[in-house]
């Protein structure tokens, strides 16, 4: 396996669904802004995305990669009824969840947006429209299982591609949004359990070469379901504590007007880096990891590790440097049109500086946690991960009433930032890592280059400050070009100080 190639190409399918999804949401923020309806649907549509984010970027995987790479080695018999009997128990306790969350959903709604109880009008269409988009989490866990089996014969392209037709979907209807009126929100919550129905058959139809459902209602819970279930809850904690972070911090932001739609919009731009330097890198690298630790090949193992935690830091440094340094003429270029006015851009780009500062700690936490998993160890990063949604949950309660809802952007960055200090605390008392002879060489030569790209970004911004300003209708192109010429230059000066070098391209894994 080639790492920068298989994390190239998770990635640009991956860089091709958030394009599409901004195009999406920049399509939402003219036509919705921030206002009633916009809270309303992003909550109505954080439940699924949160849930697709927690199976579809890694969660599964962490529990069922290196269970079902045990199985591949015995045969192709023996996987299958050991993927067939996982596939069973999801499938009915998936359709028990959905069915019992519709029935109850006025209860859940007003445990996921409390702020929203005293809002008769805004909580009656939170609920109607939820009711509408919670079909799309049955969807899209048996659809992440399907992911699960193709990413664990090294095969990422459909995987990674397929959230592309969420946001299809989700576009083709905001094309007719002039002539759909206040019901647009009605049909965008349709589209997206449609969409979920449509990336379960995509998934599947590739996943066929490797695996045939057979169903079964007799189901058979042997010691390695029950291993494999003992491990899925703490790694779906575990691998998505920065989405759970941002769901809690939803439910509080929901006591303040338009606060969910600020987090909503700044979450969307720092998750487009975190996609690749966390989550491509962590799905990539953990069936090879899995395999190396069961046959021993320490030398395998450590030039994974450090290759994964270097390309991490490789690629989430300079973007962190970018938030930092233009949140504002970023979030004002990219959403700020139509009924996104000055008030949202200058909220939501102190929301997205806030992220911005824990987007490092956001990756490291997807591939230490990747370590641990491929040791088969869910219960560590679980526990850690609980210490930091806690601290989450205190600092934002705490200061929330004194700050606002940008408390709730500071105290995810800091319990993320504890949260992957702790990680690399316990992998290092463990002996579960190391560090070779190069990665400091590495990360200080890495480090400068962001730096140098940062001051570059900065006198850009600066000196074309006309040209971004939130009057000026083409501003967005204009962030585009200072974004392409500072990757460019970041590139180039990684290239010249040795921070990259050709070779890294052809290195096997």
């Amino acid at each position: 396996m080639n790492l920068l190639k298989s994390t190239g190409t998770f990635g640009f399918y991956t860089i091709i669904s958030r394009l599409l999804g901004y195009l999406r949401d920049i399509l939402i923020a003219i036509f919705l802004g921030t206002g009633m309806l916009a809270d309303a649907f992003f909550i109505a549509f954080r439940i699924p995305n949160t849930f697709r984010r927690l199976f579809a970027e890694g969660t599964f995987n962490a529990a069922f990669v290196p269970s079902y790479s045990s199985e591949i080695i015995k045969g192709k018999k023996q996987s299958n009824i050991f993927a067939n009997n996982i596939f069973n128990i999801l499938l009915l306790g998936l359709l028990f969840l959905t069915i019992v969350i519709e029935i109850l959903m006025p209860i859940f709604v007003s445990i996921i947006a409390p702020g929203f109880v005293g809002d008769f009008e805004k909580m009656n269409i939170a609920i109607n429209l939820t009711r509408i988009t919670f079909p799309f989490l049955f969807f899209i866990c048996l659809a992440s299982f399907f992911s699960a089996i193709l990413n664990s014969h090294n095969k990422f392209a459909a995987a990674a591609a397929a959230p592309i037709i969420l946001n299809v979907v989700l576009v083709s209807v905001l094309i007719f949004s002039n002539y759909l009126g206040d019901k647009l929100v009605y049909y965008l919550s349709y589209g997206i359990s449609l969409a979920g129905f449509l990336q379960f058959i995509f998934l599947y139809k590739y996943a066929l070469k490797y695996f045939t459902i057979k169903l079964s209602f007799k189901l058979k819970i042997s010691n390695k379901i029950k291993f494999f279930f003992k491990k899925l809850l703490p790694s779906i904690f575990a691998s998505g504590v920065t989405q759970i972070n941002i769901l809690i911090g939803t439910i509080i932001a929901s006591y303040q007007a338009s606060a969910v739609s600020y987090l909503y919009y700044a979450d969307r731009i720092y998750q487009i880096n975190l996609a690749i330097a966390g989550i491509a890198i962590s799905v990539v690298i953990l069936p090879q990891l899995s395999k190396y630790i069961q046959t021993k090949e320490k030398n395998k193992i450590l030039l994974i590790q450090n290759k994964a935690l270097e390309l991490s830091l490789f690629l989430s440094l300079p973007a962190t440097m970018a938030l930092i340094i233009g949140s504002e003429e970023i979030i004002s270029a990219l959403f700020g049109y139509g009924s996104f006015n000055e008030t949202s851009v200058s909220n939501s780009s102190l929301a997205l500086y806030y992220f911005g500062l824990g987007l490092p700690a956001f990756a490291m936490i997807k591939v230490f946690s990747s370590f641990f998993f491929a040791n088969h160890d869910t219960k560590t990063p679980f526990y850690i991960s609980l210490i930091s949604v806690i601290l989450n949950i205190f600092i934002s309660i705490y200061y929330f009433n004194e700050i606002g809802f940008v408390i709730i952007a500071i105290a995810t960055s800091i319990s993320s930032w504890f949260n992957s200090i702790l990680l690399f605390i316990f992998l290092k008392n463990r002996q579960l890592f190391y560090f070779n002879k190069i990665f400091f060489i590495k990360f200080i030569k890495i480090t400068i280059a962001s730096i140098l790209m940062g001051l570059l970004f900065y006198f850009l911004l600066n000196f074309f400050e006309s040209k971004l300003a939130f009057s000026n209708s083409i501003k967005s192109l204009y962030l585009v070009l200072f974004a392409i010429l500072g990757l460019l230059f970041y590139l180039l000066v990684c290239y010249f100080i040795k921070a990259f070098k050709m070779t890294d391209i052809k290195l096997k894994y």
